[in-house]
């Protein structure tokens, strides 16, 4: 196996860690979550950061998701993230955080749900690998 396999298993490893542990902070302190999740879009350089991110995880994804099981859904998976990540890049990071300012306080009201479709969805990648 090639250093960017390698790579690739440990950003999606990272990426579940990461939806794993967004879960469980939702699920158990749903005020560090929702302050959390408004900070996403606050500045120019929070935006670039999770574009980042973004990126890097689709690309990832991309590469790993022949390998794992149900390969069409994370490939699918990683298209969605490459392709509303450009979209993103090509708006004013001013445009996100006014989105985000008027959506995520909406969607803090459902952090239990989506506490546990975090957890689920981290769990369904780890699952999803093929030793």
């Amino acid at each position: 196996m090639s250093f960017i396999n390698y790579l690739a298993i440990t950003v999606i490893l990272l990426a579940a860690a990461f939806f794993i542990a967004l879960g469980y902070t939702a699920l158990c302190r749903p005020k560090v979550a929702a302050r959390f999740l408004l900070g996403f879009a606050e500045s120019a350089r929070a935006h670039y950061v999770e574009l980042s991110l973004r990126l890097v995880i689709g690309l990832a994804l991309l590469q790993h998701s022949t390998t794992m099981l149900y390969p069409t859904i994370f490939e699918l998976f990683a298209w969605v993230l490459i392709v509303s990540t450009a979209c993103l890049g090509l708006i004013p990071w001013q445009w996100h955080r006014s989105f985000a300012r008027k959506v995520v306080p909406y969607a803090n009201r459902y952090l239990f749900p989506i506490g546990l479709i975090s957890v689920l969805l981290g769990l369904a990648i780890l699952l999803s690998f093929k030793f």
